[in-house]
């Protein structure tokens, strides 16, 4: 495609400044320039660097821009945008939908925005309730009491879309005494803002993985399009492009290969994989309970413990005997391309956090999951995954290395994880569909160009 010649369709893509944010929105931008579309993909400066943005030098339709650390002023960039790229005026936004706040300077300028949600359906319903949760009385808590009283087992049977689920179910800004609490009300303007001001609403999922709460949401919001899961999107895109923009890499952290390598000495199916994402943080005794955890269970495992992993420490020490227990049996790492070792043929399980990200991917690559929510919709992932999915199982918050010892084994050898393992392929086949040439995901995004370019 001649981007030089042609008065082109220009998005430009921003996402908030954040490992589990960027990753879905680089990704949607890739899509979007694989069908012809001009991309400008905004970072903030923190990240710019991190993104290698040279490797698009030279690349026609795909260019990065940055806007300072801190909220960008939108109108400033969008005007600036239009006066550097001629013929390439900005025509809309993919904005991601926790930056509602950045929408009004977009809309000062008559521009279209659609809001990209890097969470799933069920959690985008359950941020929609808050302000439903404050008129029924049931948030703000009355007091600290809710965390020891079972106040938290209240059993929420009126959200539209979602089965039975319960309060600890629900993203963990509800968890608050405070009726100003800061986050909790940002999240109900941010669901206002987005149903005033969006154009569209892009979710990260696809239609056979949350069906009933996606008909709930395309009926309250205008335009909504399930559009992934993105990795096997970008997989279908001819060969040419895929070389174009295979240098553009989405990790803020440098990734260690080696695990690749450990992993190609090992069985089908012998490793559990562990990671807990990128803001996930561990006090000193739960990293032993689950280190122990996981050397009890003599599996063999990828852990990958981030430099900031562990709350005020800067070194993560297991210390020597904990080293030499699992020198047979366990690969450390700081960062790893997790896909690949998701979809490597000897990783059999993986230990999560329960971010969406890691989620659809672990579902894609038909791997069965054992689920740790730490905070925000986390909760909301961990018991759709559990409950509705039934392709992980839970590890409670007060976790003992007994536990995860029993869980691990469950997991990789015992009958349930068996259960979990042909739930888990099911939805891989179904993820493969939707991202086929007919399937839910890619007539979706049909319809998302369609609606970009018009």
């Amino acid at each position: 495609m001649d981007y030089s010649a042609q008065k082109q369709s220009h998005v430009v893509c921003i996402a908030l400044p954040e490992q589990g944010h960027i990753k879905p929105m680089l990704k949607m931008a890739k899509i979007l320039h694989s069908k012809g579309l001009f991309v400008t993909y905004v970072n903030a400066k923190l990240y710019h660097k991190l993104a290698r943005v040279d490797a698009v030098d030279g690349l026609p339709g795909f260019k990065f821009e940055t806007f300072p650390d801190g909220l960008p002023p939108l109108q400033n960039l969008i005007e600036k945008l239009n006066a550097a790229n001629g013929i390439h005026k900005v025509t809309s936004i993919v904005l991601d939908g926790f930056m509602t706040f950045t929408a009004d300077a977009a809309q000062l300028l008559g521009i279209p925005i659609v809001f990209l949600w890097p969470i799933a359906a069920c959690s985008f319903m359950a941020f929609y309730q808050f302000r439903n949760l404050v008129e029924k009385g049931l948030v703000p808590f009355k007091d600290e009491s809710f965390l020891t009283n079972g106040s938290l087992d209240t059993a929420i049977d009126w959200i539209p879309g979602i089965p039975v689920m319960h309060l600890r179910d629900l993203p963990s800004f509800i968890r608050t005494t405070d009726p100003n609490d800061v986050m909790f009300n940002f999240i109900m303007k941010t669901i206002k803002r987005a149903s005033d001001h969006g154009t569209g609403h892009i979710l990260h999922t696809f239609d056979d993985l949350e069906h009933e709460v996606v008909n709930v949401i395309s009926s309250t919001f205008p335009n909504v399009y399930t559009i992934g899961p993105q990795q096997l999107l970008l997989n279908q895109i001819p060969v040419s492009q895929k070389e174009e923009l295979k240098g553009i890499g989405y990790s803020v952290w440098e990734e260690d290969r080696t695990c690749l390598q450990w992993l190609d000495s090992k069985e089908a199916d012998s490793v559990i994989y562990v990671n807990f994402g990128s803001i996930t943080v561990l006090s000193p005794e739960q990293l032993a309970e689950f280190g122990w955890g996981l050397a009890n269970s003599n599996r063999y495992f990828v852990w990958i413990i981030r430099p900031d992993l562990i709350v005020g420490e800067s070194i993560t020490n297991l210390g020597g005997e904990y080293m030499e227990a699992i020198k047979e049996r366990g690969f450390i790492s700081s960062w790893c391309p997790q896909e690949e070792v998701l979809n490597h043929i000897a990783v059999g399980g993986f230990l999560t956090h329960g971010g969406w990200n890691s989620i659809l991917e672990s579902l894609s690559a038909g791997v069965p999951m054992l689920c740790w929510p730490f905070s925000v919709d986390h909760p909301t992932h961990c018991w759709y995954l559990c409950t509705e999915l039934k392709c992980g199982m839970e590890i409670k918050n007060d976790v003992r290395r007994d536990d995860v010892e029993k869980l691990v084994r469950m997991l990789m050898d015992g009958e349930e994880g068996k259960k979990l393992k042909k739930n888990t392929m099911e939805y891989k086949k179904l993820a493969e569909t939707a991202c086929g040439p007919h399937g839910s995901s890619t007539l979706n995004l049909d319809k998302l160009i369609l609606l970009l370019t018009n």
